[in-house]
């Protein structure tokens, strides 16, 4: 991306420039991004299925034990295993939806230069394969949980196919919702874990995790925003809709939102006294927020898991919490 100071220096075009400069980039563009598709493979198919399923992706589900591990409950070898089964049945679940929303979205993927080289775009996954797998994973996942969890486990995977469902095919395109419903993702995901392992979940679990989703669901849309400008609508229509100011609203809102839950749940009394290490682990979880946010304010908070992974000062915050709040657990 250019710098401001180049733009600022570069040479005014003149009256002819325009119309053959944009002749040259309309040509250029359609050579770039030709919707043009491999040859199909029946070789190449299990590969293809197994990269849209996107394991890398795999990782978001340990939300799923986050209730158990609240409840300090994942020393239970019973609940250490349902929570093992509960998790790959999310991650059946999550690659069904990654295949159908490809599928949906085909002709857009092969018109885009990144995605153009997912395999159902590029035509190394046909789109009755993509949709018969995605809904074999999706049932499979359903009657899976049915049988080996709950039918009420069963019922909040249920309602997390349907709503993602509807997010790839429409609402995805609906301003706010958008924002709203892969928020609820996470939410019901730590859900999913929580009545998988017959834990009551909180108040101040929910609102917490609900709110630091939509921080970091807004902080992400404000980067994109804000690195890419008038560009961003290529990669996600929808931004060209938003403004900078509204989802810097939406991310400063929800970050006090879920400081302010986590304060009242840390210092509220819990079995016969307050915890010292529960109070005591309010410290790195608002540095950890308020340092997840200064990469917000500068536009680089991309995706959670790369911008955590990648600075050492949020590892070491999150390392200080997890030992606090997995003494206060213990002790408890």
């Amino acid at each position: 991306m250019a710098d401001a100071t180049d733009i600022m220096a570069a040479p005014a075009p003149t009256t002819e420039q325009p119309k053959k400069t944009a002749k040259t980039d309309e040509a250029s563009q359609t050579h770039a991004t030709p919707p043009t598709t491999a040859t199909f493979s029946l070789v190449a198919l299990p590969g293809g299925l197994v990269r849209n399923a996107r394991p890398h992706q795999w990782v978001k589900n340990i939300l799923v034990l986050a209730a158990p591990a609240a409840a300090g409950q994942l020393s239970d070898i019973d609940i250490l295993r349902q929570s093992a089964i509960v998790f790959l049945l999310f991650c059946a679940a999550t690659s069904s939806i990654y295949l159908i929303n490809d599928a949906l979205d085909v002709e857009a993927d092969r018109a885009h230069p990144a995605k153009r080289h997912r395999p159902v775009a590029a035509g190394i996954v046909p789109l009755p394969a993509a949709y018969a797998a995605g809904i074999l994973l999706a049932l499979g996942s359903l009657v899976g949980t049915a049988l080996l969890c709950s039918v009420g486990t069963a019922t909040v995977l249920g309602i997390y196919l349907v709503v993602q469902v509807l997010y790839s095919a429409r609402l995805k395109h609906v301003l706010v919702v958008d924002l709203v419903i892969v928020a609820s993702g996470f939410v019901l995901r730590s859900m999913f874990g929580g009545i998988a392992a017959n834990i009551t979940l909180s108040q101040w679990f929910l609102i917490t995790t609900g709110f630091g989703s939509l921080f970091m669901v807004g902080a992400k849309r404000y980067s994109e925003l804000v690195l890419m400008g008038d560009q961003a609508a290529e990669s996600r229509k929808l931004l060209a809709h938003y403004t900078t100011g509204y989802l810097r609203f939406v991310w400063q809102t929800s970050a006090g939102i879920t400081v302010l839950a986590y304060c009242l749940w840390a210092l509220g009394n819990q079995g016969e006294g307050p915890d010292l290490w529960r109070q005591l682990s309010i410290v790195p979880f608002v540095f950890g927020v308020l340092r997840y946010a200064l990469f917000a304010d500068r536009g680089t908070a991309g995706a959670p898991e790369d911008v955590v992974l990648k600075d050492r000062v949020l590892l070491g915050t999150g390392l200080l919490w997890l030992i606090a709040y997995a003494v206060s657990v213990i002790g408890s």
